[in-house]
């Protein structure tokens, strides 16, 4: 399945690719729509390339970077522009991340929405009525996912539902809600009309439960506000979410087989990946982290992992501060190296590039691809939502609810569990087991891309980024970079349409 959607991704291209990367025609200037969309093969391309657009590196391959624009990281080639955005240089003009997640999210937006208008009026034979929705599910997860990235971001941004033209392409933006209520509408409709789990198609489908772990995941943001408070309500609902899909995963055995193309195959942890495929269609994982050491770990991120007693380090009797990476929690060594990856048995890569830090990303290098380099051909997929997250989302949400009951417990003790890390201790307080928590996703989820994601949406931000102390750049955080600024061009090419998010004008 995954070489089928990733082999016709290079033919859709030619049809949904080439976008301009605006608010601007339908995002067409190869091959004519009315020219296309003629057999249910050609629906079955138009597909792939939807889901091509959510390979952008910023959402796939980039993430560890994106983790660099918080305590986890440095990104020592400015990738992004996240250093900028970390010493407070966030305005409407910084590029990177700041134009990039805004504009390919809309190129995403304009392939979901030319291809429902495509399918609602297509007349053949070839495709049934079951297979229609399962298509629209399919590409109204994608948009559901890319005004998800919008909504964590930005806010308030234009709601487009349909291919823009020349009397529509200048769009206003609309309230923050009503941008999360279209995301929950078009995923409730995945919900409702995919089928059930995802990965015995390798994940490159969405699948029901890949629409409800987002949904989750969403809606665990919204709970928080702008004030950092939980609402009850939204929790319940990522709660029950996160109930239904439990059962329908398991862990995988070894924390590192979600990160290697051989072990993400058929995976029952992976609930949804953005498929790639060497030598054509690939991402440069190993290249990007384990020879140009594109993302360093900060100290504090590797101080933060605990000893194997499970108590902090530097608490614990069993710190070992001449070897640090003995008796530690085995994320650690499973997420950084120390100066050069180690996979052990004479598998080892000597980096192109210095090591800022002196740590670099190990989790998404495959040894399978040594050695690392320019031309190394990474087909790892960039997986998106997995099992370990909806443990973690579930026990955040039940905790907030009723406190730390056993369901609590039991969740984190499944995570810990794979790790031979021992369980929390009984007694907790709401407090301390919130704390347990959000250290357990630091740690679980390292460079996944979350990192920002949760710091905002606690309302942290402030506080963590403003005493880091460790980076190689001083940080300078303010209030107003919970949202960030729309970009620019975008302002200016609307004619006063589209306005900027308060304080940036």
């Amino acid at each position: 399945m995954k070489n089928r959607i990733i082999l016709t991704i290079l033919i859709a291209s030619l049809v949904l690719g080439g976008c301009k990367k605006t608010l601007e025609l339908n995002p067409l200037d190869q091959i004519a729509a009315e020219n296309f969309f003629k057999t249910k093969a050609d629906f079955e391309k138009a597909l792939a390339a939807v889901y091509a657009s959510m390979q952008p590196n910023e959402f796939s391959e980039e993430l560890p970077i994106r983790d660099c624009l918080t305590d986890n990281g440095y990104a020592q080639f400015n990738s992004g522009s996240v250093n900028d955005v970390v010493q407070g240089n966030l305005n409407p003009t910084t590029g990177g991340y700041e134009t990039g997640i805004y504009n390919d999210s809309y190129v995403g937006i304009g392939r979901v929405n030319l291809f429902l208008q495509k399918l609602a009026a297509y007349q053949g034979t070839d495709i049934s009525e079951t297979e229609k929705k399962t298509y629209e599910a399919e590409v109204r997860f994608v948009r559901g996912f890319f005004y998800y990235q919008l909504y964590t971001i930005y806010g308030e941004v234009p709601l487009v539902l349909e291919p823009l033209n020349l009397n529509t392409q200048k769009q206003p933006k609309v309230s923050a809600d009503k941008v999360l209520e279209q995301i929950n509408t078009d995923l409730d409709y995945s919900i409702a009309n995919l089928p059930t789990v995802a990965y015995f198609s390798n994940g490159g489908h969405a699948a029901s439960s890949s629409a409800k772990a987002l949904k989750a995941r969403v809606l665990l943001f919204a709970a928080y506000g702008t004030t950092g408070s939980p609402d009850v309500a939204l929790l319940t609902q990522v709660r029950d979410l996160c109930k239904e899909i439990i059962p329908l995963y398991t862990l995988t055995p070894a924390f590192e087989n979600n990160f290697r193309d051989a072990t993400q195959k058929n995976n029952t942890e992976i609930i949804f990946s953005i498929n790639f495929l060497a030598p054509n269609n690939l991402a440069y994982w190993d290249r990007d982290y384990g020879d140009w050491c594109s993302a360093s770990p900060l100290p504090n991120f590797v101080k933060t992992f605990e000893c194997t007693d499970g108590l902090p380090y530097g608490t614990s009797p069993l710190t070992d501060t001449q070897n640090p990476f003995n008796n530690r929690d085995p994320r650690l060594s499973k997420t950084v190296y120390v100066d050069h990856p180690d996979f052990g048995g004479g598998k080892v890569h000597n980096p192109s590039n210095p090591r800022p830090t002196g740590y670099g990303v190990l989790k998404f290098l495959d040894p399978a691809n040594l050695p690392f380099g320019f031309s190394t051909l990474s087909g790892q997929d960039a997986v998106m939502l997995r099992l370990g997250e909806v443990l973690l989302m579930y026990a955040e949400a039940q905790n907030e609810i009723a406190g730390p009951d056993a369901t609590v417990y039991s969740a984190m003790k499944d995570l810990r569990d794979r790790v031979n890390m021992p369980g929390f201790p009984a007694g907790y307080t709401k407090e301390e087991m919130r704390e347990r928590i959000r250290h357990e996703r630091r740690v679980e989820l390292a460079f996944e891309g979350l990192r920002h994601y949760d710091l905002v949406r606690w309302r942290i931000a402030n506080t963590v980024l403003n005493g880091i102390k460790d980076s190689l750049i001083p940080y300078h955080f303010e209030d107003k970079f919970y949202r960030w600024p729309l970009p620019q061009t975008e302002i200016d090419k609307s004619g006063g349409i589209l306005i900027q998010n308060a304080d940036y004008n």
